[in-house]
């Protein structure tokens, strides 16, 4: 697909036989995952699997060249759409297959919204009080403006939001206007879905000049073995990145505050850690830093100092407001490669509004899914730029999950109708325990996803 350096194929390591996107889709978990908002399996309305292998086979190629340069003799690297779609739905196989009591329904439902005129719309908070706000300006009932929150809240780990129906209900008797009335004065994020899917933007931006990266000799046949990265990141995008990189040979050390990261403890628990998260962050070494404080930003950078890469989804504004920007770590350390992982990019001005995967889908009229589809392209997006500005010895690279959806609809086509040969997943656990797919998959305090690639030397 993207040169003589990577091999695409359909099922990879995953031991049965799939003809094309449909079936890996059907039997690696994606149509179950995006179906939970309807009900039942469902197709994703892009060739997804196809556009994230794709991704990952271009990410690889440009990691083999950078071993070749660094005196790493690999030849090339594969990948399969299966890989990928594992990879897309690692975080809900991880929830899946934990030994926690704890047990989500996974009930159907939730946004996209629709205005008394017609307008599709969704909204976004991290914050219970403007969840508060805003229903309650609308004259919500209190007790389903609380019961609303946690399936609003938890949507972006469950691929579903069944909200109390008096809420949804209530936006579809408002005329859009007065939705966007509200949530401006109560600081909700709202955004119109796109007639029409955008794209243009460039994936990522690769800057600045360094001196180049200590020689440092490789401990294995990985493309970044030897090389530190310094992560700290939160929920999806930043902390896939990460992971895409250690699987690429990096040491990772991620940065928390005191006490760890909150997603750390949220159920189902995977020994004493969340599933969840385990999918995203196994493997990394974590300091606790609290960075609102200028004696943390100083252990930071004191710790970036012996880095090669920062890689930070903070929101805009925070790096500056805590002298923790390119120029100050590349102080410490020249030639840096300082990453930032952000919701918009600078499209929407220097006070954007929130931007998670949700409202990003609906800003750029991405096929809309309550999967994490824009997170998941957008970390790997984050990795492929950083591998580039390495091999090219630049200093910036700068992504968004707008950049990330804008990628996602260049490469989107509609796909031959074709029947399907395998059944539908219907059942993560048991897929998990199929010895067919035990090849890409890790067993351990619950069931992992390996790494996407195979390298060759």
């Amino acid at each position: 697909m993207t040169g003589a350096l990577d091999v695409v194929t359909v099922a990879g390591p995953v031991d049965l036989s799939l003809n094309g996107e449909l079936d890996v889709q059907a039997a690696c978990g994606i149509m179950h995952v995006h179906g939970r908002r309807s009900g039942a399996p469902a197709p994703l309305g892009l060739d997804y699997a196809t556009l994230v292998a794709g991704e990952l086979a271009e990410l690889g190629t440009a990691a083999v060249r950078l071993a070749r340069d660094r005196g790493i003799p690999l030849r090339g690297v594969s990948t399969s759409l299966a890989q990928a779609a594992l990879l897309a739905i690692s975080q809900y196989l991880a929830a899946a297959t934990t030994q926690d009591e704890h047990r989500e329904e996974y009930l159907p439902g939730g946004p996209p919204f629709r205005s008394s005129d017609g307008v599709a719309f969704e909204i976004e908070t991290l914050d219970p009080e403007v969840w508060k706000r805003f229903w309650t300006e609308l004259g919500a009932d209190r007790a389903a403006v609380s019961k609303g929150w946690r399936p609003f809240a938890q949507r972006f780990a469950t691929a579903t939001c069944p909200l109390p129906p008096g809420l949804p209900h209530l936006l579809a008797a408002c005329p859009i206007a007065r939705s966007e009335w509200v949530a401006a004065r109560t600081g909700m994020t709202l955004v119109r879905v796109a007639d029409r899917p955008m794209e243009g933007m460039p994936a990522y931006v690769v800057s600045g000049e360094g001196r180049g990266h200590r020689p440092v000799r490789p401990v294995e046949a990985l493309p970044l073995s030897g090389l530190v990265v310094l992560e700290s990141c939160r929920r999806v995008q930043g902390p896939l990145a990460g992971h895409l990189l250690r699987s690429l040979g990096a040491s990772v050390l991620r940065i928390e505050p005191p006490g760890g990261d909150p997603l750390r403890w949220v159920p189902p628990m995977a020994g004493e850690t969340s599933a969840r998260f385990q999918a995203l962050n196994k493997g990394k070494e974590v300091v606790e830093i609290d960075l609102t404080g200028p004696a943390g930003r100083r252990q930071l950078i004191e710790l970036a100092a012996g880095a090669d890469v920062f890689l930070h989804n903070w929101a805009p504004g925070k790096a500056e407001r805590w002298s923790l920007t390119g120029h100050d770590l590349a102080r410490a350390r020249p030639g840096i490669v300082y990453a930032h992982a952000s919701g918009w990019g600078t499209e929407l001005g220097p006070e954007p509004p929130v931007g998670t995967d949700f409202v990003v889908q609906a800003h750029a009229g991405v096929a809309p899914s309550l999967m994490t589809i824009v997170d998941v392209f957008g970390g790997i997006v984050s990795a492929h730029g950083i591998v580039t500005a390495l091999a090219r010895g630049a200093t910036r690279v700068d992504s968004s999950l707008l950049s990330a959806a804008h990628r996602l609809n260049a490469g989107a086509r509609r796909r031959c109708d074709r029947p399907l040969t395998v059944p539908v997943c219907d059942d993560l656990a048991a897929l998990a325990a199929d010895p067919r797919f035990s090849r890409a998959l890790i067993h351990d305090e619950c069931v992992l996803v390996g790494s996407p690639w195979r390298f060759t030397s």
